[in-house]
């Protein structure tokens, strides 16, 4: 029987439990505190096999909270959350034993050689073909020039290579990266940028970061998250739409809101401070010409005038406030 045919054999005997298996992730009503402090408040989510997620918020937003649940590091006080299947929290090292986990600071032992810790690490999998899985894995993240080389020894763009080859070691279905470009060169982001989008082939990846620019060259859906809150959560191409025009403007007199939504093809108005506004129009027709018209129309001058498309940039900081 055809693998296909297992999955549909499986589905039709087990018609309760299928979804779960068709989700590499799946979050419920997760919260953790600290003190008094929130980090986490009633966040739920899945990712689907396969699927490329970036995990975005500005600092202490609760990614790195998630991450360590997730990991089984931490252990949420609400909620649950699966990983392949498994439990997180009832089930942890059969978690830990299909994941793979690059932490933000990427522990490493600088004094070992790479191929020595890549082997270290394989008796800790209790790998049966460790080595030929070490030299897989070498070859996959690009590190044979280096695996004689001593962990201290390496730049900080090789070092992430090491993370990244421990990571992929035991062949995990998940794999959950922190951070993985934080404090890297222009070219090294362009390399760890490249391994990733090769090893996403067969992974499902989660990618915390705050950078909108690994997202967009990475990822294929996006979950935002501010305050401990999951505040976005959809495809990247429909939250970069060039449709979506939004014109900061700013009069010389107060305008009620109600009569800014006269405007044309206006669809949200917001008043910020002063007498600064915020209109948001759904077509890629430039609107500005309709909102001079409105100054003019209603004998207000224009002090100040911003057009941009709401790209995800923009979109990060109004949902969060950075």
């Amino acid at each position: 029987m055809s693998s296909i045919s297992l999955v549909f054999a499986f589905a039709k005997a087990n018609p309760h439990n299928y979804y779960i298996y068709t989700m590499s992730i799946e979050v419920s009503h997760i919260t953790k505190t600290y003190g008094s402090q929130k980090a986490l408040d009633d966040v739920s989510f899945s990712i689907k096999s396969g699927e490329i997620v970036g995990f975005l918020g500005p600092n202490g937003a609760g990614k790195s909270t998630m991450m360590r649940i997730l990991t089984t590091y931490l252990n949420a006080d609400e909620g649950t959350a699966t990983v392949n299947g498994h439990d997180v929290t009832t089930d942890s090292r059969a978690v830990q034993s299909s994941i793979g986990y690059l932490p933000e600071n990427n522990p490493l032992y600088p004094d070992m050689y790479v191929k020595e810790y890549l082997g270290f690490s394989a008796r800790i999998y209790k790998l049966e073909n460790a080595k030929q899985r070490i030299a897989e894995v070498i070859a996959e993240t690009g590190l044979e020039s280096h695996q004689n080389k001593k962990i201290q020894e390496l730049s900080k763009g090789y070092k992430q290579r090491v993370g990244l080859a421990n990571a992929l070691l035991h062949q995990p279905k998940v794999l959950i990266l922190d951070e993985p470009t934080t404090g890297l060169d222009p070219n090294q982001l362009v390399e760890i940028r490249s391994l990733i989008r090769k090893v996403a082939q067969n992974t499902t990846i989660l990618l915390s970061t705050h950078i909108m620019q690994e997202v967009e060259a990475m990822c294929d859906r996006v979950i935002i998250i501010n305050k401990g809150k999951i505040v976005a959560d959809d495809y990247l191409k429909n939250l970069k739409s060039d449709e979506i025009q939004v014109i900061d403007v700013e009069f010389d007199y107060r305008v009620e809101p109600e009569l800014l939504q006269r405007i044309p093809l206006v669809r949200e108005v917001k008043e910020l401070h002063g007498f600064n506004y915020r209109l948001r129009f759904e077509t890629k027709t430039d609107q500005r010409s309709g909102v001079f018209d409105f100054a003019h129309d209603n004998e207000l001058k224009i002090l100040s005038l911003n057009k941009r498309n709401k790209n995800l940039e923009a979109m990060f900081q109004e949902l969060t406030g950075k």
